[in-house]
């Protein structure tokens, strides 16, 4: 079992606080390895809070540089971060706000071989993408894998998350989405408000925790829908596809 030091059982004893996590799940979390893909909008908070809850290894996986435009959104970044690697930016902002929390970068992108390599290394992959294709070749690998995948977008003033391959039984990402040509549209042609990012970010980052922990009851096979401009959540069924052909086989 992975101990706590005096350090850092006054650091996380809000959490130890909690009958749900107790000391039991802050070293499961000490003890955890996390794979987050993009550190932009949504990596954003999902590094900074997975970092503060005391997550032992994060993987950060970007190929993009900063820039002025990202700041509108992407907290995880600054000023003096510009023209440097979002994964190196990353990094060093995780490093400053929690010295516990091991990091490793990689900043080039990742291909379906280097997916193969290190989704297995994991114990839970975040999905900050914001693309199809990348998705769908994260997604990919988590299933061969058997590796739970978080995933979450945002456009406009809409956001939506959802947890995959959380079991046998749970549907993959293509089974809500087949592997189509990627159209979608990214916030640099479409908008994104500001705060719609750390809203389904935070959300992402709660359901590695409980995934990590194994308290409450993670968004399996559950699509989570929310409406900005309304603040509503709309909730959506999500049945695995018996003809998926990513995980059908599975």
């Amino acid at each position: 079992m992975t101990e706590l030091s005096d350090a850092e059982l006054l650091r996380y004893s809000r959490h130890i606080l909690l009958p749900q996590v107790d000391i039991a799940g802050q070293q499961a979390l000490k003890a955890a390895r996390v794979l987050i893909i993009g550190l932009g909008g949504l990596g954003s908070p999902v590094a900074l809070y997975l970092a503060a809850a005391g997550v032992g290894q994060l993987i950060l996986a970007d190929h993009d540089q900063v820039e002025l435009s990202n700041l509108q959104r992407q907290v995880l970044h600054t000023q003096s971060s510009l023209g440097l690697n979002k994964a190196l930016s990353a990094q060093q902002h995780v490093h400053a706000l929690n010295p516990h929390c091991q990091t490793h970068t990689l900043e080039d992108y990742l291909s379906d071989e280097q997916l193969a390599l290190w989704v297995p290394q994991v114990d839970v992959v975040v999905d900050c993408s914001d693309n199809f294709s990348t998705r769908q070749a994260v997604n990919r690998a988590c299933v061969q894998a058997q590796k739970p995948l978080v995933s979450g977008a945002a456009i406009g003033f809409s956001g939506q998350i959802a947890v995959f391959n959380l079991s046998v039984q749970s549907p993959c990402y293509s089974c809500l989405y087949p592997e189509l040509p990627d159209t979608q549209l990214s916030c640099s042609e479409n908008g994104v408000i500001a705060p719609l990012v750390g809203v389904i970010g935070s959300y992402q980052a709660l359901e590695v925790v409980k995934i990590i922990i194994g308290c409450g009851e993670p968004l399996d096979a559950q699509l989570q829908l929310f409406d900005g401009l309304t603040g509503q959540w709309r909730q959506i069924k999500l049945p695995k596809d018996a003809g998926c052909p990513v995980c059908a086989q599975r």
